[in-house]
C-alpha cells in the first residue's frame, strides 16, 4: 500500500494541475468573451454618440431651414403688394391699348375723310 499511495498522490497531483488549468483556461476564455463583449458594448456607445451627434446637426439644419422658409414667407407677402399694383397697371395698360386702338380707328377714318374732302375739292 505504501507504494500505492505515492503513485495515487502522483494521480491527484496531475488530476489537479490539469483540473486547474481546465479552470484557468476557462476562466481565461470567459474573460475573452466579457472582453469582447465589452469592446462591442463601446463600439455600439461610440456609434450611438455619434448618430445622436448627426442627428443633432440635422435639426439645427432644420432650425435654419424654418428660419429661411419664414423669412422667404415674410418677402413673398411684401411682395404680394407689389402683385397687385402690378396686376392694377397691367389692367389699365390694356384699357389704354383699348383707347388708342379706337383712337386710332378713329383718325384713320378721318383721315379718309380729309384725303377723299381733298381729292373732290380740288377737282371741282
Amino acid at each position: 500500500m505504501a507504494s500505492a499511495t505515492p503513485a495515487a498522490a502522483g494521480e491527484r497531483d496531475e488530476l489537479a494541475d490539469s483540473l486547474a488549468e481546465l479552470f484557468t483556461n476557462v476562466s481565461l476564455m470567459v474573460r475573452g468573451e466579457l472582453q469582447g463583449t465589452n469592446n462591442q458594448l463601446a463600439l455600439l456607445e461610440k456609434m450611438n454618440d455619434r448618430v445622436a451627434q448627426e442627428y443633432s446637426n440635422y435639426g439645427d439644419v432644420a432650425a435654419g431651414l424654418r428660419v429661411f422658409v419664414e423669412q422667404l414667407n415674410e418677402k413673398n407677402q411684401g411682395f404680394d403688394e407689389y402683385v397687385s399694383q402690378i396686376d392694377a397697371i397691367d389692367q389699365q395698360v390694356t384699357e389704354f391699348e383699348a383707347v388708342v386702338s379706337m383712337l386710332d380707328k378713329h383718325i384713320s377714318q378721318l383721315e379718309k375723310k380729309v384725303k377723299s374732302a381733298y381729292h373732290i375739292a380740288p377737282a371741282q
